[in-house]
């Protein structure tokens, strides 16, 4: 019995990786259930979890520290009583307390950023204290593993690269020429898509100020941001005041991302830092270029020059050039989507991250 713990199922991509795993377990070996500290969000990540028969219990947690989380948590353990409690996130602060205390043995927490930026330095004592006292941390990519050895010098971390429902980006409910006709977007546009919440890792400040640089883009260009976040209104008068508003839109949080993937023609991430990104893997199954900024597990996904563009993190120059380079040519920009929808199909589907899961929920529990 797997118990995976949440904060919230609100779209983003540690929520997503964690109900694309749970969904992906063979059920006939792991009963499966998941904790939510917050009220439901109303996303369409619960309505999967509901839809597969995944039972949530959804504890309503105050913003803020809020000591009822322990006691609740720890009803929840007595009744499903799981062999495997499985963290994200910030939750080992209320999570470990209770775990400790009904003395359940396979502790796992995958850490979806670099360790820096995953917690605040309360949570790293936390997250310390949990790894001295058998949390496994499972790293979702080669930099954040070496992360943990700067921070918490754990030299042993598994690592396990996150993973994909692949025939969903290949083949989306809706047409290219269909969306982009209900949308609104020119057929011989062409169209930049970036996914990702509006906030300050994403830093879509610096794809904004790109994509003004890009000669032409005002009139052949267009620039997609997919998504909510605190910095939704600043963006919205950046792109006013570079006088490019007119030629981006923001969707918003949308639930048709194979849509809008397939619709557009180059995905680009500007982020300061990263884990290891599931809207890059995303673009690459759709057969989209990808071009974004260098950094966390991201070079481990995009071959620069063969399956898309890497360009440094902070520069705007070196990312309107990429954006410029694909912006006019066609030939370019397909070569490089068909060789990332065949390194996606090589190296990103989910069974392949809940096979690695398994084995070490196995490993965990096997006799000593």
């Amino acid at each position: 019995m797997v118990l995976h713990v949440l904060p919230n199922f609100a779209p983003g991509g540690a929520e997503r990786m964690a109900v694309h795993l749970m969904q992906s377990l063979n059920r006939e070996r792991f009963e499966v259930a998941a904790i939510s500290m917050f009220d439901r969000v109303g996303s369409d990540l619960e309505d999967m979890l509901e839809r597969s028969g995944i039972p949530v219990w959804y504890l309503g947690k105050r913003r803020g520290f809020d000591p009822r989380m322990y006691s609740r948590i720890d009803a929840v353990l007595r009744r499903f009583c799981p062999h495997i409690v499985h963290t994200h996130l910030y939750v080992l602060r209320y999570v470990l307390p209770p775990v400790v205390y009904r003395r359940i043995r396979g502790k796992v927490h995958t850490v979806h950023s670099l360790a820096e930026k995953e917690v605040d330095a309360p949570g790293k004592l936390v997250h310390r204290l949990a790894f001295s006292l058998g949390v496994v941390p499972v790293a979702i990519a080669s930099e954040v593993a070496v992360s943990l050895n700067r921070v918490y010098g754990l030299t042993k971390a598994p690592l396990i690269p996150n993973g994909i429902p692949l025939q969903a980006y290949r083949s989306p409910a809706m047409t290219r020429a269909e969306w982009r006709r209900r949308e609104g977007v020119g057929a011989e546009e062409v169209v930049f898509a970036c996914v990702g919440r509006l906030t300050v890792p994403k830093n879509q400040q610096l794809l904004l100020d790109a994509f003004a640089r890009v000669p032409d883009a005002r009139e052949k260009g267009r620039l997609l941001l997919v998504g909510e976040g605190e910095k939704r209104r600043e963006l919205e008068l950046q792109a006013e005041a570079l006088g490019v508003g007119h030629r981006v839109r923001f969707l918003g949080a949308r639930t048709d991302i194979p849509e809008i993937l397939g619709a557009c023609d180059v995905f680009v991430l500007s982020s300061s830092w990263e884990g290891n990104p599931l809207a890059v893997m995303e673009a690459m199954a759709a057969g989209k270029a990808v071009i974004a900024t260098a950094v966390g597990g991201v070079p481990e996904l995009v071959v620069d020059g063969a399956t898309g563009l890497l360009v440094p993190p902070g520069d705007g120059a070196a990312l309107a050039e990429a954006m410029s380079v694909l912006l006019h040519d066609v030939a370019r920009r397909r070569d490089l989507g068909r060789a990332a929808a065949k390194r996606a199909e090589e190296q990103f589907c989910v069974k392949v991250m809940a096979k690695r899961y398994e084995e070490l929920y196995e490993n965990l529990l096997a006799p000593r």
